[in-house]
């Protein structure tokens, strides 16, 4: 939809600098993705999987491990003997600290978190907010170039912040795909085919509108204090999906507390 749409950075927007040799450590969709923007943009990057990491790092000066979140501790102990020349060492997780790689022994440390779904391996990042994060004015200034070069908008975001930062993230992404499936099951469970492409307008609208009027896009029954209304959906739902009553029941507080902010 157009009203969702980024505003994407020109290529002369982005950042000019040149980049140390990189080594990306997992070939998953995150490291893939930003091995291969790295590369069309002109960067001196190698990707390898973690198997090959100590190998790719041996004549890289940066190597960013993009591996779950368990296995950073492993993938920086696995790269230490490549420092030097190795020389800063980053991890792309949201709730990480950049603690996460200090096994490694590097000089430097970053952190660059794209906040951004990443649903296979040719994702694009062109206009995607990133979280970074350095240890020094230097790592920090590493993290700020690869993002930039790979098309992203970065941002910082203070260490002792990172959990609740990625929560954030978490809301706004994976439990927006939760509550959908639920719309949807709920929708189905009265025989309605197809609910996923029916809800989808409305939930798209219900996006862009939020992403415009913020707060003032809340509608519905509880925005216009229908409490009737809202007992009959809490009814229906104990009778056919129960399994829902808390979802909604919390939801519904929250939607209560922002319609009565955005009156005041």
């Amino acid at each position: 939809m157009r009203e969702l749409e980024r505003d994407l950075p020109t290529d002369a927007a982005r950042h000019d600098a040149t980049l140390p040799p990189l080594a990306v450590i997992g070939a998953g969709r995150v490291g893939s993705s930003i091995a291969a923007a790295a590369q069309r943009a002109g960067a001196d990057t190698r990707l390898a999987g973690r198997e090959h990491a100590l190998d790719a790092c041996q004549d890289a000066e940066a190597a960013l491990l993009c591996v779950p979140d368990a296995a950073i501790g492993a993938a920086a102990r696995a790269i230490a003997p490549a420092v030097p020349p190795l020389r800063f060492v980053g991890h792309v997780s949201g709730a990480s600290g950049l603690e996460a790689v200090a096994a490694a022994g590097a000089p430097g440390s970053f952190s660059l978190h794209p906040l951004q779904t990443v649903p296979d391996a040719g994702a694009d990042f062109t206009g995607a907010p990133c979280a970074i994060a350095g240890s020094d004015a230097e790592a920090l200034e590493l993290a700020r170039a690869l993002a930039e070069l790979v098309g992203m908008r970065p941002f910082e975001v203070p260490e002792e912040h990172r959990a609740a930062y990625h929560a954030a993230a978490s809301i706004a992404s994976n439990f927006l795909v939760a509550l959908e499936e639920s719309a949807a099951a709920l929708l189905e469970s009265i025989g309605v085919d197809e609910a996923r492409e029916l809800l989808s307008p409305l939930v798209l609208r219900s996006a862009a509108n939020w992403s415009e009027r913020g707060a003032a896009a809340l509608t519905g029954p509880i925005a216009r204090g229908d409490e009737a209304t809202v007992a009959r959906h809490l009814e229906s739902l104990h009778a056919r999906a129960p399994e829902l009553v808390p979802l909604y029941t919390a939801l519904a507080e929250r939607a209560r507390a922002i319609a009565h902010e955005a009156k005041r």
